[in-house]
């Protein structure tokens, strides 16, 4: 895939992605493509938001609560099946282009912003 054009560092900070613990996961069968519910923590500022994700061929429902990711909050919601998704939480493609879910490689505190 070929890079994006260039931006400014303005265009950057106009993105503001977060961390964020995820509190619940759970199946999404009314998904066009194979998804999860999650349920994300991001702190007293951001609070609970909830996200569809695409990310059920290398990550497991009960390996998902706890754990800390990234995803931007700054997005308008997007209406996906029955749910309203409030963030977009973010990931990389494997070798087989399914997601892979971009974590800090250390505890960090939710709400955390990228930088």
């Amino acid at each position: 895939m070929p890079t994006a054009p260039l931006i400014t560092i303005d265009d950057f900070l106009k993105v503001d992605v977060r961390v964020g613990r995820i509190v619940a996961a759970e199946p999404f069968p009314q998904a066009r493509k194979p998804a999860y519910r999650l349920t994300i923590d991001f702190g007293e500022e951001i609070g609970i938001k909830r996200s569809s994700a695409q990310i059920t061929r290398n990550h497991a429902l009960d390996e998902l609560p706890g754990r800390l990711v990234l995803a931007v909050v700054n997005f308008p919601p997007r209406q996906i099946g029955p749910m309203m998704s409030e963030v977009l939480t973010l990931g990389v493609p494997d070798a087989e282009g399914e997601v892979v879910l971009i974590e800090p490689s250390r505890e960090a505190p939710v709400g955390g912003r990228l930088y």
